[in-house]
């Protein structure tokens, strides 16, 4: 894939990003073309910048993921969200996909299931996290 796919890249801990950054770093074709730490910026930067895909958190200051998912997608229409989180709830999980996302990946598992899920929203799969079902499952 020749184009690049411009990624806002929405955690409020910075460490943690920059880890995200890193892994996205590894595809040429992923370019992050900003990085947030709260909801309210996100929708903010959403409607500004208009990026392809959204990785965001959940647990957010200002605005929590799920309402700020649900604001960027009247302001950013076009752009896919992924959500990279730490949170396993079954019911939280249900909520953030009800939204219109197109995954949801636990933190501990973004090493393995990070690129895959980018890959299969840029082919049109929605990706749920394999850790996220066992917590279902168990």
């Amino acid at each position: 894939m020749a184009e690049s796919v411009r990624v806002l890249l929405v955690d409020d801990c910075e460490p943690w990003r920059q880890h995200v950054r890193s892994i996205l770093l590894t595809r040429p074709e992923l370019r992050v073309v900003a990085e947030v730490a709260d909801g309210l910026e996100a929708v903010q930067k959403a409607q500004e910048l208009q990026p392809d895909l959204i990785l965001l958190d959940i647990g957010l200051p200002t605005l929590n993921g799920l309402k700020a998912a649900n604001r960027i997608g009247k302001v950013a229409p076009e752009a896919g969200i992924l959500f990279l989180t730490q949170n396993s709830d079954k019911d939280i999980e249900h909520a953030a996909l009800s939204t219109g996302a197109h995954g949801y990946i636990l933190k501990v598992d973004a090493g393995t299931e990070l690129l895959p899920a980018v890959a299969g929203f840029l082919g049109g799969d929605k990706s749920v996290s394999r850790g996220s079902k066992r917590a279902i499952l168990a």
